[in-house]
């Protein structure tokens, strides 16, 4: 009686868990399926009908030609293309090589090291902007990538250690053990042996790092806000003015900010499902 009761539960269970993902699926997408379709719509059909799909008479592609022809904006988007990219490559090399050591290797302090590590996950890094700012000035560096790839890789690093310090912690010490047993240096079992046993890990580091820096308006607003180092993010606000707004602008450029967090997400999502649901097993 009780076992028949649970199986008639577990449908409704299954089902009760499906509608909630769902509409927590459709809250966080709602704000950015409204942002995309109101970027193909003309000016009054924004404010008169913003739920509405656009039509031929409200079909307008305006905003789309003021942001592409500022030819400025296409640097923009350049130099948060370069951040991101060198902020990720910095975080996942060094990250990996930390975590690495921190799962391999016993040695005084270790356990300290890591807990240190783990502060940064809790404690926002903008508390320190002031004191970043000082450094970045004193080292010469405001205004140029640099500053900004530095100031990422330091956010970046204590959680792709957590991560990929639990996922190197998995592989094989049998493995490893034969890979020294054969010869392989400890640069070669770290790169040949454990990095493509923990691609999930990897591909999760890499999409949780992108996606904060590349949507981030804070430290390009403070640390680069030259015209020649200014991001995407930041290159939006050019449109929003005191007493007039270009809504048109505003919105396309936002939808074409989404576009490479959309692409890499499709590039890595398997890569991705399997790092989150392997953490989520561990």
């Amino acid at each position: 009686m009780a076992a028949t009761a649970r199986a008639r539960a577990s449908p409704l269970n299954r089902g009760a868990i499906h509608v909630v993902l769902l509409l927590y699926a459709a809250l966080c997408l709602g704000p950015v399926l409204l942002v995309v379709v109101n970027s193909f719509k003309s000016r009054a059909a924004i404010f008169g009908a913003p739920l509405s799909l656009p039509g031929p008479a409200t079909f307008d592609l305006i905003g789309y030609r003021t942001v592409l022809g500022q030819g400025v904006f296409v640097n923009y988007f350049a130099n948060s293309l370069i951040v991101t990219v060198g902020s990720i490559a910095a975080v996942l090399l060094f990250g990996a090589m930390a975590a690495f050591a921190l799962s391999e290797y016993r040695f005084r302090g270790n356990t300290a090291l890591g807990l240190f590590l783990t502060l940064g996950v809790m404690v926002p890094i903008r508390l320190g902007t002031v004191a970043i700012l000082n450094l970045m000035v004193a080292a010469h560096l405001v205004n140029t990538h640099l500053a900004l790839i530095l100031i990422y890789t330091a956010q970046g690093l204590p959680i792709a250690v957590f991560i990929l310090s639990e996922f190197m912690q998995g592989v094989s010490k049998d493995l490893k053990d034969a890979g020294r047993i054969d010869g392989l240096s400890e640069y070669a079992i770290f790169l040949r042996l454990v990095l493509p046993l923990v691609r999930p890990a990897i591909a999760t580091v890499a999409v949780f790092t992108m996606i904060p820096i590349w949507n981030d308006l804070w430290f390009p607003l403070i640390v680069a806000p030259g015209e020649a180092t200014r991001t995407v993010t930041l290159g939006a606000q050019m449109f929003i003015g005191q007493f007039v707004t270009n809504w048109n602008a505003v919105l396309a450029a936002l939808t074409l900010a989404v576009l490479p967090v959309l692409v890499l997400y499709l590039i890595f999502s398997k890569q991705l499902i399997r790092g989150i649901t392997a953490g989520a097993v561990k």
